[in-house]
């Protein structure tokens, strides 16, 4: 009887001990505050990016119209020529020797049809006689002006102000008109062309977001946009868009775009590359704060607070904010959710939280209007 008491005594005491240490527990997990926004809609200017090649306005390769070797090049890769100036000379010995030849056959056959004239006025010889020798004369002719062109062809000169680009060839190099490679490239580069590609989606963003009625209209309306060069650094003029292709590419289902750049400094070359943002202004869309996103794998992850202030995640769909701070949502968040800003990537999810609702300033200035 006395054991059975003990033995009773002691599981009390045991059952005391748990429920107490489960207290303790409770007591060293509290239940923590976080910081939460509420989603609501706003206006936002978003600057989209799209990788660029830049062109000059005019960028023409440079080809022999003759056959021959490159006797001199004049130019130097860079320099600034202006139209009809001399770039290369080809060797020409052989084919004056051919002109001075042809002369000869003109004089001989001009010779004959002098000879010929006053023997056709005294009905000597026949009118076709002198029509035969004419024919000669000008098939002579012919032939030593071809020979001339050959000659003037051999001198190569820029069709166009501009910029000289490489210069694969070098001198003694043999070429013609069906050389692969050019001589070089001039560039009209006072002005530049981005040529770029964006999807069906952005297209259709970008012109039912711009002002004016017709899409031609729209375009020319559309503000100005940024050239981010190779290194970074943000061009200083900014340009504008100039064309939309008509169609979208079947097997990409992409637009190509043409925007123009100021470039009177020369500053760009044709053949550079670059990024062009395009701002785009956003009417009641839903802003987040870009650290209070996680990114998991290949998915954007926003953390909100449920009806039972337990913490859940939900992957989004975004689009970067002019500025790097904020986030346009396209998917995921609806108006009135509550946006975990505060221990995002240290509250897990499923945890339960006191969310203290906060301004959405006191997060982060936001580039609205």
């Amino acid at each position: 009887m006395k054991r059975k008491i003990a033995f009773a005594s002691i599981l009390i005491l045991t059952i005391s001990l748990i429920s107490c240490n489960k207290k303790e527990e409770k007591k060293e997990m509290p239940i923590m505050p976080y910081k939460v926004v509420e989603i609501s809609k706003s206006t936002a200017t978003i600057n989209a990016e799209y990788p660029a090649t830049l062109e000059g306005v005019i960028d023409i390769e440079i080809r022999s119209k003759v056959d021959g070797y490159i006797e001199k090049i004049y130019i130097e890769e860079g320099q600034e020529v202006k139209k009809g100036q001399l770039l290369f000379k080809l060797e020409t010995q052989t084919t004056s020797q051919e002109a001075a030849a042809a002369k000869a056959k003109v004089n001989a056959a001009q010779v004959e049809v002098n000879r010929l004239i006053p023997l056709v006025e005294r009905n000597i010889i026949s009118e076709v006689q002198l029509e035969t020798a004419k024919a000669n004369l000008a098939s002579a002719k012919s032939t030593y002006q071809s020979i001339l062109a050959k000659i003037n062809y051999a001198s190569i000169t820029s069709p166009i102000n501009g910029i000289v680009g490489t210069l694969p060839l070098r001198v003694g190099s043999y070429v013609s008109s069906q050389t692969a490679e050019p001589l070089t490239r001039i560039s009209d580069i006072s002005k530049v062309y981005a040529y770029f590609s964006i999807n069906e989606k952005q297209q259709l963003d970008i012109i039912m977001n711009a002002e004016g009625k017709s899409f031609q209209e729209k375009v020319s309306k559309m503000p100005e946009v940024n050239l981010i060069l190779s290194n970074g650094i943000q061009y200083e003029q900014r340009g504008k868009i100039e064309t939309f292709s008509g169609q979208a590419n079947s097997q990409t289902g992409s637009f190509n775009v043409r925007a123009s750049f100021p470039n009177s400094n020369r500053l760009l070359r044709s053949g550079e590359s670059g990024i062009v943002q395009i701002p785009t202004n956003l009417k009641d869309v839903i802003l987040i704060p870009q650290n209070a996103t996680l990114e998991l794998q290949d998915k954007r992850i926003a953390l909100i607070v449920d009806n039972e202030n337990k913490v859940k995640a939900i992957p989004i769909e975004v689009r970067a904010v002019s500025g790097g701070k904020l986030f346009v949502v396209d998917k995921g968040l609806n108006v009135n959710d509550k946006l975990l800003v505060e221990g995002v990537g240290i509250v897990q999810e499923g945890t339960p939280i006191k969310p203290e609702v906060v301004d959405f300033n006191s997060v982060i200035t936001p580039e609205t209007k």
